[in-house]
């Protein structure tokens, strides 16, 4: 299920639970496990990372760097799909 952030105590069986953090993309809020890489919300989003080009926090980002990257709570991530063609 979707987790509140800060949300990451216990479930009510007791069980310890990953937390999620609440990250900006292309203007939505979006909810990632925490410690969650560019290349992993890529992947979450269903979305090939050679096919698309990112902005992180107002800046580029190398494809080098997604799975280096790690987002935090408040982050903002735009996502543009490249187009071929002629």
């Amino acid at each position: 299920g979707v987790q509140r952030l800060g949300d990451h105590d216990r479930d009510r069986r007791g069980i310890a639970r990953m937390s999620a953090v609440t990250v900006a993309v292309n203007g939505r809020s979006t909810s990632v496990q925490r410690g969650s890489t560019i290349a992993e919300l890529v992947k979450q989003l269903g979305l090939v990372a050679n096919a698309v080009v990112i902005e992180f926090n107002g800046e580029p980002l190398l494809r080098e760097q997604f799975s280096t990257t790690e987002l935090e709570p408040g982050d903002a991530v735009e996502i543009a799909h490249m187009v071929g063609g002629g």
